[in-house]
């Protein structure tokens, strides 16, 4: 396409990697009894009927949503955050959103940022976190987890996204790692985003008793939310990802500029998803049902795996996805990977696409049906005792 001159030039953008699994599930699809699709987070599991109820009750919607959130949701955000995460906050720290990722590519845009910015996002990380900065004319940086190994002063960036349970890597960060976050940002003037949409999913102990810590916990902010975000959605604890639902909380300050953009800019959650919204983050019953369906489906693929001498991420304590990687060749890379589990009709997601760092694993999503699970299950344990072992 050729660029009109009468318009600055748009933001270089790389690839969307997943365009580039193309052969690969080719090739997957190619198996007798089809491919199993395990790349990419999407929930195929139903949305729970009530939630599809409340959708349709609030269909009759021919006013303008409130930005803002109605009453009802902001009641059941605030409330959310108060028996899930362990946070207080009043409707001044809270926002709907219409899905995490809308909020994720422009949250530096909205926050005014611009050429001459920067943008820190983990060194292996969800791939939005780096377009999101390019939207806005600013410069990605990826950062590693230690934040004493942070750029300081002028050179710090203006945003820092961290994420935790990470994607793809599964780590969760303790408090005492968060609270050095929290302290690096104070000194810096950085605002930290916290990417939290995992939460629910922990599968390791002491996150499954005590829960995922989040950065507005007071243990991390000691009161003080200033500069600090979090972002939620219910995309994966409840099969809501059509409906694009998820909200932002934290300091009143940046709430209150996002809001205004966001009013201005016509970004209303939709009237009926914020009724169903609301049931959904009432409800916890359909929350822990959902979550031990995707342990059992977790355990299986883990165990089949590791037949074959894949070793899952040793800190991936949480989330939706095991983070392989060859432990018996480590010069096998994640393309190798991603081509072995093409021919046994099963496509992942090659490391690469999280980071230069990542280029030796894989990442395996657990949103597969039942059948389709125990169908990738299968062909890995064949393969294993037949010891056609393809990696």
């Amino acid at each position: 396409m050729t660029p009109n001159p009468r318009l600055p030039r748009p933001p270089v953008l790389p690839i969307f990697p997943w365009d580039t699994l193309l052969p690969a599930a080719t090739l997957a699809r190619q198996h007798p009894d089809g491919i199993v699709d395990l790349s990419v987070g999407t929930p195929v599991d139903d949305t729970p009927v009530q939630i599809q109820d409340t959708l349709k009750a609030a269909a009759n919607a021919h006013g303008y949503p409130p930005t803002i959130g109605t009453k009802e949701l902001q009641d059941a955000i605030i409330h959310w955050f108060k028996a899930r995460r362990g946070v207080d906050l009043g409707p001044e720290n809270i926002l709907p959103s219409i899905g995490s990722k809308e909020l994720v590519a422009s949250l530096p845009m909205q926050l005014g940022m611009g050429v001459g910015d920067r943008v820190g996002h983990p060194e292996q990380a969800y791939p939005t976190y780096d377009i999101g900065a390019r939207l806005a004319g600013a410069t990605p940086i990826a950062l590693p987890e230690d934040p004493r190994m942070w750029p300081t002063g002028h050179k710090a960036p203006a945003l820092v996204w961290i994420n935790s349970p990470g994607n793809p890597t599964g780590h969760v960060l303790s408090i005492p790692e968060l609270r050095a976050i929290v302290a690096w940002a104070r000194q810096n003037d950085v605002v930290i985003a916290s990417d939290e949409c995992y939460a629910e999913l922990p599968w390791e102990e002491p996150f499954i008793s005590e829960g995922v810590p989040s950065l507005l916990d007071p243990r991390v902010t000691d009161g003080d939310m200033s500069g600090l975000l979090v972002v939620y959605s219910l995309s994966k604890q409840s099969n809501m990802a059509g409906y694009r639902a998820a909200f932002v909380g934290g300091d009143a300050r940046l709430i209150e500029q996002l809001r205004e953009i966001r009013k201005h800019s016509g970004l209303m959650v939709p009237a009926p998803v914020q009724a169903a919204m609301v049931w959904a983050l009432n409800d916890v019953d359909h929350v822990v049902k959902q979550r031990n369906v995707y342990q059992k489906r977790r355990l299986g693929l883990l165990e089949a795996c590791r037949s074959l001498g894949l070793s899952n991420d040793p800190n991936s304590v949480a989330g939706l996805y095991l983070y392989l990687k060859d432990e018996d060749d480590q010069e096998t890379t994640g393309r190798d990977l991603l081509a072995a589990f093409a021919r046994l009709g099963i496509l992942v997601a090659p490391g690469d696409f999280y980071g230069p760092t990542a280029d030796n694993r894989v990442r395996m999503a657990l949103t597969g049906t039942d059948e389709r699970i125990s169908a990738a299950i299968s062909r890995l344990q064949e393969c294993s005792a037949l010891n056609k072992n393809p990696l």
